[in-house]
């Protein structure tokens, strides 16, 4: 997820760039939304694994 969170944030880099304006912004409001969809799951696996008794594997 977080890989297309990265694609959707060149996307709207390179359509800014070219000066497709209603692009771009739509692109980055949906890497932005995919990120902290990213962030939330990775604080859930977090938790969970720490109530489980796993730490990270090393």
């Amino acid at each position: 997820m977080l890989y297309w969170a990265i694609v959707c944030l060149v996307i709207a880099v390179i359509a800014g760039i070219l000066g497709f304006g209603g692009i771009a912004g739509t692109a980055a409001s949906f890497a932005k939304i995919l990120f902290f969809i990213f962030l939330v799951l990775l604080v859930v696996s977090l938790v969970f694994n720490a109530l489980r008794g796993k730490g990270p594997k090393v």
